[in-house]
């Protein structure tokens, strides 16, 4: 075997160590989710666990349940787009169609000052800022809800 051969064969298994090692943080994601996701199934079943996920005084436990529904759908989004599941218009059209929800508008409004201390560049940081941004547009609609085309020209 050549130099050049031996050269190729060494990038392509490392092309191949990286491909193996991406899949294996995925599959950690994955399980990670899975047990982010017990615990806030834990929470929903039971008002004790639900005082460490930080909801307020005062919200009822239906409301509890539905903000805690609210993260685990954010969270499962975010997953995917992590995993390659989806590209980022992808993300950002389901966030959009997800910030319908005065549900999820009520959640990430109360959630607002964790994410603040993000670090800028995070992923969730940007993500974050860019929900920001399409849930002042949602408001920008509702405020404008009532208007139905231009004005006649009488």
């Amino acid at each position: 075997m050549v130099a050049s051969e031996q050269a190729e064969a060494i990038r392509e298994l490392a092309r191949q160590v990286g491909l193996m090692a991406e899949e294996l943080r995925n599959a950690n994601r994955i399980r990670l989710h899975r047990l982010f996701g017990e615990q806030l199934d834990r929470a929903i079943e039971e008002p004790l666990f639900a005082d460490v996920l930080g909801v307020p005084d005062g919200v009822s436990a239906d409301k509890r349940r539905q903000l805690a529904f609210a993260n685990k759908q954010y969270a499962l989004i975010l997953l995917n787009y992590r995993i390659g599941g989806i590209d980022r218009s992808e993300l950002l059209g389901h966030l959009k169609y997800l910030s319908k929800s005065p549900v999820f508008a009520e959640y990430w409004q109360r959630t607002s000052e964790g994410r603040s201390v993000l670090p800028k560049e995070s992923l969730e940081a940007r993500i974050g800022r860019a929900i920001d941004a399409v849930m002042e547009e949602r408001l920008d609609d509702l405020d404008e809800w009532w208007v139905i085309g231009p004005a006649s020209e009488t």
